[in-house]
């Protein structure tokens, strides 16, 4: 497999496809899953042919929405299936690929170690300092697409979306989970100010 050429096609894709709206769907969110996965997939033992397929998965898992923007996880397997054979990945490779991307379905379903890898990784955010900087990057392109009236609109989704979240690895348990139900309780709070 070569991951690197694959690497390269993708992120060149996403660099010219994306539109400027996707301000939260966008190349640097891509990168950011990607080293995200990475980093887990070192702390959760996985290396070898499965971290390849890890970090591909990472790669494309957001490819759709180029082409499905309303089904964008079957789009980034429509790009899987077309693209990766020529880089070397055999129909098994590109089906596991395709398997742990729609496990990144809201609500996410992770059934194997790479996609709850994946998973956490695409949620990895939630637990971090930088989440409200990230969120108001997906709020924006929300509002961009119409999917949402106000700002209040917008934090009772996320309470009802965070309340509801469960982190599958340990790793990300440790490192993710404390600080996330900090952030929980900032937006509860903002909320009883705005009620």
């Amino acid at each position: 497999m070569d991951h690197q050429g694959a690497q390269r096609f993708i992120l060149t894709e996403l660099h010219a496809g994306l539109p400027d709206f996707r301000t939260y769907h966008s190349l640097e969110h891509t990168l950011d899953v990607h080293d995200s996965a990475v980093r887990l997939a070192e702390q959760e033992g996985i290396s070898g042919d499965e971290l390849v397929l890890l970090k591909t998965a990472a790669l494309f898992h957001d490819a759709g929405f180029m082409v499905m923007p309303h089904k964008h996880e079957q789009g980034s397997c429509l790009l899987a299936r077309e693209h990766l054979p020529r880089f070397g990945y055999d129909a098994q490779a590109v089906e596991r690929i395709c398997h742990t991307i729609m496990c990144t379905v809201v609500p996410q379903v992770a059934d194997d170690v790479l996609s709850k890898v994946l998973c956490d990784a695409d949620l990895d955010y939630l637990g971090r300092d930088d989440f409200f900087t990230i969120g108001d990057r997906l709020y924006e392109e929300l509002r961009a697409e119409g999917a949402l009236a106000s700002r209040r609109e917008w934090n009772q989704r996320q309470e009802a979306f965070i309340a509801k979240h469960r982190y599958y690895t340990a790793t990300s348990r440790l490192l993710r989970e404390a600080r996330k139900q900090q952030h929980l309780e900032t937006i509860r709070q903002q909320l009883g100010q705005e009620g």
